[in-house]
Order: C-alpha cells, then structure tokens, then sequence
C-alpha cells in the first residue's frame, strides 16, 4: 500500500513544502468521537495534513468495538496510506491493526496502547499521569479514607495510571495514613457510571471518604456530583486529567484540587506528522524522538513517543488559559473576585 517512498518528509515538516509524488491519506478511527476532548485533537492532526498537502479520512466507532474493528477494514478499503488508531478496545481492535498491518500499512496506536510490534505508540507518559493526581491530592489531605475512581477496564491507559497513582500513595497505604475504602472502574469512562460507582461508595462508608483519585475529568465530574449531593463538593481533594473546561472551571471554584493537562493539540500535531512520516517509508525505530516501550500488559517491546503532561491547579490556572487551551471567562465563571489570581 505504501506508494510514497519517495516522500521527503524532513522538508515536508520542518518547511511545509509539498514534496509527495502523490496525495497522502491518512485514516483515523476514532472510539467515539462525541467527547469533547477528541475534537481538539482532529483540528491539530488536519491542521498538519492540510499543511502538508495529505488528505484526512475518519470513522466513529461510537464505542461499539465490533464497529471499529469494521471502520478500519473500511479505512483500508478506502486507500489509507497510514491509519491512526483510539482503540475502543486495545485487545479487541488487534486483528484490524495486523491486517492494516498485513496490507504495508502503518498503524498508529494513539493515546492507548495497542500491543503490536509492528504498531507505532503515541500518547502523554500515563504512569506520569497518574503520579501527579496522586501528589496533587495527596498535598492536600496525605491521610484518610481514599476512593480511586478509575478508567474503562478494556483500555490499559486506565491501569497505566493506577499504577502511577500507587507509586505515589502506596507506602501511606502500607503505613495505615490511607485506606483505600472503594477502587471501581468506570465503563467507557461514563461520568454517569463514575457517579454511581461514587454515590455506592459514600453509602459504604457513611460519607466518610476524604479524598478521591479520578483518573480524568469526566469521571471526577461525576464523582463530584456525587460529593455535591452530599454536601461534599470543595471539602473532599479530587483529581482529574484532560484539562477540560468544565474542569479548569471546577478548580477556580475548589470542587477539583487536580486535573492533569494533556495537550492534545501537541498530540495531534505529532501523530500527524508521526503518520506522514510512516506513510513515507520511515521505519518505526526511525521516527523522531521515538524509544523503546515495554510496559504493556504483556510486555510487547515496540518504538513509541510519550508526551510529558503538565498538573494544573488553582495556583497556575495561567497556563492553560495563557497558552489559548481555554478563554478566561470559561475558568473564571462563577469565581468569586480575588479568590482566584488567575481570574483578576
């Protein structure tokens, strides 16, 4: 499938000439596309494929594994030259990517882990991730009842997280400082799943919960709602990640201590230019700032790029409203005058 060896990428990216014997095209197959989040990520990944004269093509999954596994035979059929892939689920969508694979053509493990090979892993360092939620509650309440509120099972990046959220609490828990009274994962990563799981826990325990590890922004909006129906909401540290708007703006009101900004517009960008690389005969190991990852479940050995994220909290909400992430008015709805330096 791979009609572009000729393609000289390094003048492609660093000057935004148009050097391809002919038009690029590269797929993307999105889990489901209605989230907020991924919409950022599209107009960073067609901002690169405009620049460099390459056609974009897509498919939502709408969540449904089965319909993905389809979307990509259907992004094959329609002359994808690279295939960037949000995997619904990272096991399940396996034999698409072997067969894109099969075909010559290269596959792009974006955001979550797809265990292959001969498969390209783009994402932010999840484990990283994970250990700044951890410090950015644990700062704030370092004993107590804790609930870990985490991710869809089916996607790795959620036990990712875990994993770093443990490195950090993990000799409080061992000491007695931290008792973990309710670890839940969350379908499809569902507020309204994480909200349950949240309510069940604060049933358990009387109300008694002091602090709350969301592994992103919509399930710590859950969770929060949780809280706030209980009277809770801005007593109890919750973290996040994604740098939602929804979630900036809970932390200048003091309902979210945390939410891990990941930038998903450098996330784009570079899966673009990671696809445009591949499309044109770069070997995976050749890829621009590219390494070796092997903490996959199964130990998979394959060449990725791991982003670094950045905490965000009410002390440098600056940052992602001075970096154009979000509008000042957006963060500082609601805030009370001179509660919030950011916001004056």
């Amino acid at each position: 499938m791979n009609k572009y060896v000729a393609v000289l990428l390094a003048t492609t990216i660093m000057t935004g000439a148009v050097v391809a014997q002919d038009e690029i095209v590269v797929g993307v197959s999105w889990n489901n596309f209605q989230e907020e989040r991924w919409k950022t990520d599209e107009a960073a990944i067609k901002g690169v494929l405009d620049a460099a004269g390459a056609k974009y093509i897509s498919a939502d999954a709408q969540s449904s594994a089965s319909k993905q596994l389809t979307d990509i035979e259907s992004l094959i059929a329609q002359g994808a030259d690279a295939i960037i892939v949000l995997a619904q689920d990272s096991e399940a969508v396996g034999p698409a990517v072997a067969a894109a694979v099969a075909e010559g053509i290269p596959v792009l493990g974006y955001d979550r882990l797809i265990e292959n090979p001969d498969a390209f892993y783009l994402t932010f360092d999840n484990k990283e991730v994970g250990r700044m939620q951890a410090r950015g509650v644990f700062a704030v309440q370092p004993e107590g009842n804790y609930v870990f509120i985490k991710g869809n099972s089916a996607d790795p990046n959620a036990d990712f997280l875990f994993a770093g959220q443990m490195e950090v609490l993990q000799a409080a828990v061992d000491s007695g400082a931290i008792k973990n009274v309710g670890e839940a994962y969350t379908d499809n990563w569902n507020p309204e799943v994480a909200q349950a799981n949240m309510e069940q826990f604060l049933t358990a325990n009387n109300n008694e919960v002091d602090a709350v590890v969301a592994s992103n922004d919509g399930t710590a909006g859950g969770a929060i709602a949780a809280l706030a129906a209980q009277g809770l909401a801005g007593s109890v540290p919750v973290s996040g990640q994604d740098g939602d708007h929804a979630a900036l703006n809970r932390i200048a009101l003091g309902t979210q201590t945390v939410s891990v900004w990941k930038d998903a517009r450098e996330l784009g960008k570079k899966a673009a230019e990671i696809a445009i690389a591949l499309a044109g005969g770069t070997a995976l190991d050749a890829v621009e700032g590219a390494s070796k990852f092997s903490d996959g479940p199964n130990g998979v050995e394959m060449n990725a790029v791991l982003l670094a994220p950045i905490p965000i909290t009410k002390d440098n909400l600056n940052l992602v409203i001075d970096a154009g992430w979000v509008a000042k008015d957006v963060v500082c709805q609601g805030v009370a005058a001179g509660s919030v330096a950011a916001c004056n």
